[in-house]
């Protein structure tokens, strides 16, 4: 005769929504690029329009409209009143070309790379402690030339530090200084955003060569051209030009600590007595817990680079064995921060 033993069911001590909240962040992500992609924003910006007139223009069946818009809504990108859908502040901030804020580029990039992270590249990256950017299948396909992709990526992260880049002059009193050095500074966007503030300072952009041909054309949308000069620059192996601002935004993020350790003794070296470093980054709080978006952007450094997002104290650290004091963390936009010292 069979026996059978009896097993209690444990009731669990939390209920299941966290799970339902991580797996939502994913395909929330993907139907926002979805929306993006067929262009939901803009259509919603010339007026408010209802489910059906959204299936006509949009070309889509009312179920699959219905999942777009409630997932738009619930992300904070819509609002819907009486039936109709129009967008929230934020889209009208970041998602309309017309804004001065408008994300545009970098959600191309974000689509066009989407692939990159799957699954399979994370684990990959975490069993290897490697980069996946080059594995498998070939990003930008639609780019020949090397000049093409570092066009297309110095355009997408400048469009993402618009706001950004407006935000952390207004945290720092630059008036005393003349010369701002944006090292590895892309698009100038930052250089741009501190002259506009500070008209007292100048600034030299340093980057790769195709990356500073892009920074010369912004330097000339914005008629900046007689206070910010870009100079094709290797930041590992060639000297700092004479400055007294040294700026690093999303540069330190990219490489291993000890990398990162190297630029800050040679910026302090570099620059003159009073002169001031200036880092640029989302932080961690000190134990590492703070942030889910910051943890995420450390594991797309672990996709994308060599490197990983640092903490205030880690980064005040580096500054402080260098000899920098007057050590400061400043938040400035968003998840953004700056890290600053003064050389004596």
């Amino acid at each position: 005769m069979n026996q059978h033993t009896c097993v209690d069911i444990q009731k669990p001590k939390t209920d299941e929504k966290l799970l339902w909240d991580i797996i939502s962040g994913n395909i929330g992500f993907g139907t926002f690029l979805v929306a993006y992609d067929l262009k939901l924003f803009p259509l919603l910006a010339e007026k408010p329009r209802t489910l059906t007139e959204v299936c006509e223009i949009l070309k889509i069946h009312e179920r699959p409209a219905k999942a777009l818009l409630a997932m738009s809504v619930s992300l904070g990108l819509l609002q819907v009143q009486d039936d109709y859908y129009s967008l929230t502040s934020f889209a009208e901030d970041y998602l309309l070309e017309g804004s001065s804020t408008y994300l545009g580029d970098f959600l191309d990039l974000t689509v066009a790379t989407a692939s990159v992270y799957s699954f399979e590249n994370i684990k990959k990256a975490v069993l290897s402690n490697s980069s996946q950017i080059y594995s498998g299948e070939k990003l930008f396909q639609t780019h020949e030339k090397q000049a093409d992709l570092a066009r297309a990526f110095t355009n997408a992260i400048h469009s993402r530090n618009l706001g950004p880049a407006q935000a952390w002059p207004e945290v720092l009193d630059l008036s005393a200084h003349r010369l701002l050095l944006d090292i590895g500074g892309g698009s100038g966007v930052h250089a741009i955003n501190a002259t506009l503030k500070w008209s007292n300072l100048q600034a030299l952009i340093v980057d790769l060569d195709p990356i500073c041909e892009v920074a010369q054309e912004f330097v000339i949308r914005h008629g900046l051209q007689s206070r910010i000069k870009t100079q094709v620059s290797d930041m590992w192996s060639q000297p700092f030009p004479t400055a007294d601002i040294h700026f690093y935004s999303d540069i330190y993020h990219d490489w291993p600590l000890e990398k990162g350790r190297f630029l800050t003794q040679k910026s302090f070296d570099s620059l003159e007595r009073g002169g001031r470093i200036i880092i640029h980054e989302m932080l961690y709080d000190d134990q590492k817990l703070n942030s889910s978006a910051v943890a995420a952007y450390d594991i797309a450094m672990l996709l994308w680079t060599e490197g990983q997002q640092y903490s205030a104290r880690e980064l005040s650290t580096m500054l402080m064995d260098a000899g920098f004091t007057n050590i400061e963390v400043k938040p400035t936009f968003g998840y953004w921060s700056i890290v600053t010292g003064c050389k004596p």
